[in-house]
Formats: structure tokens, C-alpha cells, sequence
């Protein structure tokens, strides 16, 4: 993994383009105890209680859902345009019912106490600082109606970035 150590102010980029168009991978787990990934397009980067942080959501139906309440420690890797089938793949397939990083063609790599991929551009490793179901009644209509009429609701979970590794140029 050819990464070098950055300080998450130095991350550059439109984080509405990175997350919410070219996606990102959450993953949760250990190489220990298991692991597996998601593809996610919601989420958010800032500063809440004085700390870098993102704030990502997982449903409680995902497979990554479990590793999320295990752990404390948990990835978001984003990946470069040539990774947008691995991505889609690692979004329609469950870890359930096959290993989706071998299948999408990524290459899975320990570090900081997470799990990242060899094809990572940027990763964020986190720690879980708070979690939060939604609850659909406090939704604005038109959200619980297009996102939530099965009832499958997503935890809110924000993460302080404890290190932060960007693709060395």
C-alpha cells in the first residue's frame, strides 16, 4: 500500500463529489475476528467535539451492520475511478454470501486496528464515538416514504478520524 500519513486537514477534494457520486467503502471488523465492507454514498466529514470526524449510516439489515456494533474501529477507503466496478459489486452483494473483496478484485490490508484495501486513494481510520438508530416517525415525510417503507432503518454513526492515509503522488 503505497500511502503516506496525513493530517485530516490536509484532505483535498468536494467531499459532496467523493462521497455522494464516487462513493466510498466502509468497512468494519478485524482480520482476526472477520471483517466486510459496504458501499456507501451518504455520509459527512467535519469537526464535532473538537475532533475530526465522520458520520456515516449503515441499515440494520447489511451485514456490516454486526461488525459495526462489535467493533469500535472501522474504515472508509476511497477508491479511484478505475475501482467504480468494485464499488457497484461491493454495493449489490452481500459478505454474506460471498467474500466481495476477492470477487470485486480488491486487495484487503490491515492497519491502524482496520481494515483498507491496496486500491485505496484515501482512508480514514475511525473510531466509533457515538451510534443512533433513526427513528422514522421524526423523519420528514417525504424522506420516510422514499427511504424507509419497509422499515429498514439505518444507525447514524459518527467516528472520530484517528489517522488518515492518502495515495503518495
Amino acid at each position: 500500500m503505497a500511502l503516506q500519513k496525513i493530517n485530516p486537514e490536509q484532505i483535498s477534494g468536494n467531499p459532496f463529489e467523493a462521497i455522494g457520486k464516487q462513493w466510498f467503502l466502509l468497512t468494519a471488523g478485524s482480520a482476526e475476528s472477520g471483517w466486510n465492507c459496504m458501499t456507501c454514498s451518504w455520509g459527512a466529514l467535519g469537526v464535532l467535539w473538537n475532533k475530526p470526524s465522520v458520520t456515516c449510516y449503515v441499515r440494520h439489515s447489511r451485514h456490516t451492520f454486526g461488525f459495526m456494533e462489535q467493533q469500535d474501529m472501522f474504515t472508509l477507503s476511497f477508491l479511484g475511478s478505475d475501482c467504480r466496478k468494485a464499488l457497484s459489486f461491493c454495493g449489490s452483494h452481500s459478505g454474506r454470501d460471498c467474500d466481495k473483496a476477492a470477487e470485486a478484485g480488491l486487495h484487503p490490508v490491515e492497519t491502524d486496528g482496520g481494515i483498507t484495501f491496496d486500491e485505496a486513494e484515501l482512508v480514514l481510520v475511525c473510531k466509533k464515538r457515538y451510534a443512533a438508530d433513526m427513528n422514522i416517525a421524526d423523519l420528514p415525510a417525504d424522506a420516510a416514504a422514499a427511504f424507509y417503507a419497509d422499515n429498514d432503518t439505518h444507525r447514524l454513526y459518527i467516528g472520530e478520524i484517528v489517522a488518515c492515509y492518502q495515495k503518495a503522488e
